[in-house]
């Protein structure tokens, strides 16, 4: 079976869903092509030199990391007003373009974090609560079909971004060696999942 290019389904995105900071349904529509063009260029020329796909090599948490630094560079690019926090390890990923020296904020307010995971509902680990517009890409990768060459590309499931508040997340325990971490708790969870962009 060829190598074959993704796109999300129009018909399954929430156009009533007011947006903030000037961004647009289309952005998302792009940013997502970027991925999918990518992972098909990429993944066609491994497969002609019989190689394993890219999906199939990154282990989960690589993955994760590899989208979510794809998608925030994407969503600059096509975003009105977002560009990449230009502070190394920033918070928010996108702000508001002017509205830090530099663009680089350590710890704003002023835009959008960006988060990707493979799990339903789009609940993703955070490094800490905080007041936040969060976006959260749910993807799914096809690691169980046999033979590996039948498998579908990676997909994005579902989009939210909403604006969450310190009091929406519950902390996460961790022994000594982990790094501690904040999850959105359910009532929490359920209004970002109010504010969802696209649902296959």
């Amino acid at each position: 079976m060829p190598v074959t290019c993704n796109r999300l389904d129009p018909t399954k995105l929430n156009h009533e869903l007011a947006l903030p900071f000037q961004l647009r349904i289309q952005d998302f529509l792009s940013a997502t092509q970027d991925v999918y063009d990518f992972f098909f260029d990429v993944n066609s020329n491994l497969a002609a030199k019989g190689l394993d796909r890219l999906d199939d090599m990154l282990r989960p948490a690589i993955m994760s990391g590899l989208l979510s630094d794809m998608l925030t560079a994407s969503l600059a690019k096509h975003s009105r007003t977002l560009t990449v926090n230009e502070y190394f390890n920033g918070h928010p990923d996108l702000v508001v373009r002017g509205h830090y020296a530099g663009n680089a904020a350590k710890a704003g307010e002023q835009g959008v974090e960006i988060k990707t995971t493979r799990k339903r509902g789009g609940a993703v680990d955070t490094h800490g609560a905080r007041n936040q517009w969060m976006c959260v890409f749910v993807y799914a990768v096809d690691d169980k079909t046999e033979p590996a060459i039948d498998r579908s590309p990676l997909a994005f499931t579902e989009i939210y971004l909403g604006e969450v508040r310190i009091a929406d997340f519950r902390k996460n325990a961790r022994g000594e060696l982990g790094t501690r971490t904040a999850t959105l708790h359910a009532e929490g969870i359920a209004n970002l999942r109010k504010n969802w962009i696209y649902r296959a």
